[in-house]
């Protein structure tokens, strides 16, 4: 059996939750460098059709409430209507809601659910069964290092990540023997615009501190692992967590 290393994609069809900004927008600017058409589905529209517009290689925008059904099977059915299929699904979308545990609003339980965890089965369920026609296809959900670890103040973050875990690995396997192979990322602290403001100062520098290569991920990196796993090279690879941490839930 050969591997080509270069893990090409070019030719693939995705389809990037998110992908207008952070971790997603990373992904579809890499996908793209590798020749994927990708499906740029997010909220915003107009900042996703910024992203497609200049990622190119026949890149769409989609409009795409992971909170909901309908808009989740509209933008679907739009990407498949426009590109015929669906070879790589990338579940970015994701939101974080921090609090005391005692202290958290069922308004923010509710809605990092939906987003994080509901978002993530039902955008998979629905393009799942596109991919299980074709017998063929790769799903890669966002987790977190929340997913596998306690942080203070994440009690619905880490429950809908920890989640997003299961879900992974049930679909893994009940879908695999059908071609569909699907795996997770857990990434540690990212250096997206949002996670610059997040943790920068003292509260960042502390915790860079307990990662023993002492510092945050870049998006690139995160980016790096999702073309990997959507590659020929990591068809052996399904119901699995990459962490890319640099080994603070090691410790």
């Amino acid at each position: 059996m050969s591997i080509d290393m270069t893990f090409p994609l070019a030719g693939k069809i995705a389809v990037v939750t998110g992908g207008a900004s952070g971790i997603g927008k990373s992904i579809s600017e890499t996908f793209a460098s590798k020749g994927v058409t990708v499906a740029v589905a997010d909220l915003q529209k107009d900042a996703a059709q910024e992203v497609a517009s200049r990622i190119g290689n026949s890149s769409t925008a989609h409009v795409c409430d992971v909170t909901s059904i309908d808009s989740i099977k509209s933008a679907v059915d739009e990407v498949i209507a426009t590109h015929g299929h669906i070879d790589i699904l990338v579940n970015s979308a994701g939101i974080v809601a921090l609090a005391p545990a005692e202290q958290l609003e069922k308004s923010a339980w509710d809605l990092t659910m939906n987003v994080n965890l509901s978002g993530t089965f039902f955008m998979s369920q629905n393009v799942g069964k596109h991919m299980l026609k074709r017998g063929k296809g790769k799903i890669i959900n966002l987790a977190s290092q929340a997913a596998s670890i306690a942080l203070d103040e994440h009690v619905a973050y880490c429950a809908s990540k920890f989640g997003v875990l299961g879900i992974t690995k049930v679909l893994a396997s009940e879908w695999a023997g059908r071609g569909v192979n699907v795996n997770s990322i857990s990434p540690t602290v990212v250096l997206t615009d949002l996670g610059k403001k997040a943790w920068d100062g003292p509260k960042g520098d502390a915790l860079k501190k307990l990662i023993p290569t002492g510092r945050f991920a870049e998006p690139e990196e995160i980016a790096a692992a999702a073309v990997f796993l959507a590659s020929d090279g990591a068809n052996m690879i399904n119901g699995a967590d990459l962490i890319v941490d640099g080994g603070y839930t090691i410790r």
